[in-house]
């Protein structure tokens, strides 16, 4: 080897603290007078920003968000001038700890997300790092260009993220990895050195030399380390497509044209801030079909790889029988699974090309090669694009849908992404399922195996034990082992999500010493003085150190819970340890109707998504000495976090992990407001307690001068601020309640053929919508129901569980089920009008009472109307509303959060089709009003903005006179009624269904 000079950093250098407090003072005024964007030190940001999805936690120094890349580069700048490590990250959704850090974090995801100019004829475009990659396709959309690789956090990852991991996707199979995909990038170096790079020519190389200066002195020094070490790295690279680990000194060989930009993807925030990037664009192939293929076990479905791959699939991937089972018992993409072909592991092969005739035409050469596969695989071709995109979901939920399975122990990153040649991947697969065994992570419910397996990639998430000092020190012995074996079969130790903290320390096993003080030198030549997220990849921390949990985590125990989190084991601490940091609650659209997290997508604020908000829970429990939230309960941080949650609960059923965000908020509130009541909002008082207010209204038949009193002007905002809540309309009173009407009515002469179901009166139908009711009634009886209403004054306790005054919410909920017993004993069924006190009855009650027979009766025996007449009433036919003056021409249905989140739609859907009522489900997510929340001072613009972002402009393309909106939440109809001044009148079912009774 000859000899060069070249920077030699020390082989594990000390990490250099941060500076003092005072020093950090003032940091922040200088990144507050100097930074165009948000600069934020406070306690809550840094817990928020503490973890990305991997099993590593370091809290940040503080966070910067900047508004544009040179707003970025200034921050850069004065970290720089204050000696403080940098972190760039994007959807923080990286499972190797390198979004992690003691820095300063530049989070580019708020505001840095253009998509700068586009050359369609050149192929390329020019993207700011905080674009997420959905965005940008569907900007691209009308180019027929998009970018090609697409991992399956698709909808929230950002190009910079991408960029930093070298991510790949499903979609490498046919475009490769992010560094095949790259043109040029403008970087910024720690010291302020600025360019552009890509590939470099030995014109180019000249011109840079002439410049003089650092990026001369860089690229001097580079191409030194390339002539040095190329022997080694034509060597050691192992050629397969999914080397992801260590740095790309690759592309500094001839064939890639020394290409810089290449070498620095992937790198992982640890050499350069990425400011822009140019990319490469791939032509969109419009048509598509899928082949399913399946086999006995997931070893010999990857030995049928190959084969399969000589007839040039896009997409290639493997999942086993454990992947399917996680998601039947998570009840994941129940219609995909249905779809599958025999077997205990699948092969989906995707094809895609211009046209039909030649996408089925390299589908059916496929299938008549198989007739020669010694296999012998079950086959399912799909070409119906709604099936395909079904099962597709199957594979991309691979991540959450083996997180936190029940029955099972929880699993973690750590060896989720490791590849080997695609050929020699059936005996890697035999070899790790042999080492789970050895290390005890193998059994019935053991870890599932699927992947990228076109190019070798396995995705697993493994039981480790990471609670315990015996269950760590088994953990780091098994990623030892592990790489070993992926070393000897000449793959490569991350094949996708990079090497981080999670297999930095691993390196030499892949690379050899020399390569790996080549990578040493290589960070030295762009940061001698490792301030770019250091401890990762090189020179890193270990794999078991900053542990997330470890054998040391002590969270605080012995709280005396509200809710009993049965799912949790009746710890608060393992559910808000649930979320594992996906980002599916980042989503800027509601893809596929999905509900959360209507904040973050007004926001885009971290703290205001899920996974933020989880953190600080997390954080609050204060299981870390350097935790940054030591006051608990009463902690504001934690507060003003959950403060703009809608409690709509989406997360509960659109997160992978099902965080239950809702209830998290009800319990802190619990808890924040104990034994001083005082502090507590007027407003949760005025709307918590709104169901007994309702009633002495009711009872005094009061309901004509209220309605006077908050509808004449100045009395009106006088109302408004004694209650402390909004300056909005507030709804009106019925004049009379639907139990005095049904008192009242002549008792139907129709005995009730199918039995006797009890019609809830809750608070909203009874007291301010009693015409719903009494359509309901006309509805059940017509369909052979014999209807009761309870005679007393009873609740669900909705209100008082969403303002968090949980042991209120106890007593009614008691004083409920006590009274529906007998009911509920004899088998009786129970139908709610308003889907937020059925999911009341449905989840919150069980998971208050979950030992509670009765009230687990009750959660068994609630339904919607839609879920009685569909599904418990055999031989029903509903009215047909499609003959003339029966329906109009559009019926778009704002379906309400809890509904989606805890009862479903689907029933609903049904039922309205045999009514003759094509409905369209707006994907509109919560219509921000939620309750109580739109009501609470300081959040009508949040509530304004959720509506505004699909709902309302929705409904102003919709003609009132042709068109019918379906809204059975009180809270979506009374939002459409104050926000739409189209003239829209949303109906409820029952209204709807009762207009085709004669």
């Amino acid at each position: 080897m000859s000899k060069v000079e070249l920077p030699l950093p020390v082989a594990r250098p000390t990490r250099r603290q941060t500076p003092p407090a005072t020093d950090l003072d003032a940091f922040e005024t200088a990144l507050r007078r100097r930074v165009h964007g948000e600069v934020r030190f406070d306690d809550g940001t840094r817990a928020a920003y503490s973890t990305d999805a991997s099993n590593f936690r370091q809290v940040p120094v503080g966070v910067v968000v900047p508004r544009h890349p040179d707003a970025a580069a200034e921050a850069v700048a004065v970290a720089c001038e204050f000696d403080v490590p940098v972190l760039s990250r994007g959807g923080g959704t990286s499972l190797a700890g390198q979004a992690t850090n003691t820095a300063l974090v530049i989070d580019w995801s708020k505001y840095c997300h253009r998509l700068e100019s586009v050359d369609a004829a050149a192929g390329i475009c020019v993207v700011q790092p905080g674009i997420v990659l959905d965005e940008l396709n569907r900007q691209l959309a009308d180019t027929g260009l998009r970018f090609g690789p697409e991992p399956a956090t698709h909808m929230n990852c950002t190009l910079g993220g991408m960029i930093g991991n070298n991510s790949c996707g499903a979609t490498a199979q046919r475009t490769g990895k992010v560094v095949d995909n790259i043109a040029r990038l403008e970087v910024l170096l720690y010291d302020g050195t600025r360019f552009w790079c890509g590939s470099t020519t030995d014109t180019d190389h000249t011109t840079i030399e002439d410049g003089g200066g650092r990026r001369a002195e860089v690229y001097r020094q580079l191409r030194a380390l390339r002539d040095t070490y190329s022997e080694q790295i034509r060597d050691r690279f192992p050629d397969i497509p999914r080397r992801v680990s260590g740095y790309n000194l690759d592309s500094l060989l001839d064939e890639h044209r020394f290409d810089v930009a290449g070498l620095l993807v992937g790198s992982e925030s640890t050499l350069v801030t990425v400011l822009r990037a140019e990319l490469k664009l791939v032509p969109v192939l419009p048509e598509r079909t899928l082949v399913v293929l399946g086999y006995p076990d997931v070893a010999a479905a990857a030995d049928a790889v190959p084969a399969v791959l000589a007839h040039e699939p896009v997409a290639l991937e493997g999942i086993d029988a454990k992947l399917i089972r996680d998601q039947q018992i998570k009840h994941l993409n129940t219609e995909a699974l249905a779809e599958l072909p025999e077997g205990r592991a699948f092969l989906m092969v995707q094809f895609a090309a211009h046209t039909r005739d030649e996408v089925e035409r390299k589908g059916r050469a496929l299938l008549d090669g198989l007739h020669d596969d010694p296999h012998q695989p079950d086959v399912a071709f799909l070409d119906d694009p709604a099936h395909e995109q079904q099962l597709w979901q199957v594979r991309e939920a691979g991540l959450g849908a083996t997180a936190h399975v029940p029955g099972k122990p929880d699993t973690f990153e750590g060896w989720e992404d490791s590849a080997v040649p695609p050929a020699r991947l059936g005996t890697y697969l035999r070899r790790l399922t042999a080492l789970y065994e050895k290390f005890g992570y193998a059994s019935d419910t053991g870890p599932s195996l699927y992947g990228h397996f076109g190019q070798g990639c396995v995705h697993t998430r493994i039981p480790f034990d990471l609670y315990t000092a015996d269950g760590v020190a088994t953990y780091r012995r098994f990623m030892l082992e592990a790489a070993d074996l992926v070393v000897e079969l000449g793959g490569s130790l991350s094949g996708e999500h990079g090497d981080g903290q999670s297999r930095g320390e691993l390196l030499p096993k892949m690379f050899g010493t020399d390569l790996v003080c080549a990578f040493g030198q290589l960070k030295a030549i762009f940061d001698p003085g490792n301030r770019m997220n250091p401890g990762k990849v090189i020179a890193p921390d270990g794999l078991d150190e900053h542990l997330r949990l470890g054998g040391d985590w002590a969270p605080a125990t012995g709280q005396d819970l509200y809710f009993r989190y049965p799912h949790d084991g009746g710890s608060f601490a393992q559910a808000a340890n649930r979320c594992v940091g996906v980002g599916r609650c980042r989503q800027h659209h509601n893809n596929g109707g999905q509900v959360m997290c209507p904040s973050y997508q007004v926001t885009g604020e971290e703290e205001h998504s899920t996974r933020g908000r989880a953190r600080l829970l997390f954080e609050m429990l204060d299981g870390h000495a350097d935790g940054p939230i030591h006051d608990g309960w009463r902690s504001p941080a934690v507060k003003d976090a959950l403060d703009l949650c809608l409690a709509c609960k989406g997360c509960k059923t659109d997160c992978p992990a099902n965080v239950d965000m809702a209830t998290y908020k009800a319990e802190f509130l619990a808890h924040h407001y104990a034994r001083r009541p005082w502090r507590r909002p007027r407003s949760h008082l005025a709307l918590g307690w709104l169901p007994l207010i309702s009633q002495l209204v009711g009872r005094a038949r009061l309901a004509r001068v209220v309605n006077t009193l908050t509808h004449t002007p100045g009395l009106a905002r006088a109302a408004t601020r004694v209650a402390g809540v909004a300056d909005r309309e507030i709804p009106r009173f019925a004049p009379q309640t639907l139990q005095r009407w049904f008192t009242a009515r002549p008792r139907p002469t129709n005995p009730g053929a199918r039995g006797t179901v009890l019609l809830w009166p809750d608070t909203f139908t009874n007291h301010f919508h009693p015409h719903i009711g009494l359509a309901a009634v006309r509805v059940l009886e017509d369909a052979g129901w014999r209807v009761e209403l309870p005679t007393r004054p009873l609740c669900c306790g909705l209100t008082w569980i969403s303002t968090g005054q949980l042991a209120t919410a106890k007593k009614v909920l008691r004083r409920t089920v006590a009274a529906l017993a007998p009911h509920l004993r004899a088998g009786g069924l129970v139908v709610g009008l308003e889907p937020s006190c059925a999911a009341v009855f449905r989840s919150d009650a069980p998971e208050l009472f979950p030992e509670h027979q009765d009230v687990r009766r009750l959660a068994s025996q609630t339904h919607t109307l839609a879920e009685l007449l569909a599904d418990h009433s055999p031989g029903y036919r509903p009215p047909d509303l499609s003959r003339s003056g029966r329906t109009t021409t559009t019926t778009l249905a704002q379906v309400h959060c809890h509904q989606h989140a805890v009862l479903g739609f689907d029933p609903d859907q049904r039922l309205l089709a045999e009514a003759g009522v094509q409905v369209e489900p707006l994907e509109s997510g919560c219509c921000g009003l939620a309750g109580n929340f739109g009501f609470e001072p300081g959040h009508e613009r949040i509530s304004e903005d959720c509506a505004e972002r699909a709902l309302l402009p929705r409904l102003r393309q919709a003609d009132p006179s042709t068109t019918t909106v379906l809204a059975d939440g009180f809270s979506c109809r009374t939002q459409i009624h104050q926000l739409d001044h189209t003239g829209h009148q949303p109906v409820h079912l029952a209204e709807l269904l009762a207009t085709g009774l004669t």
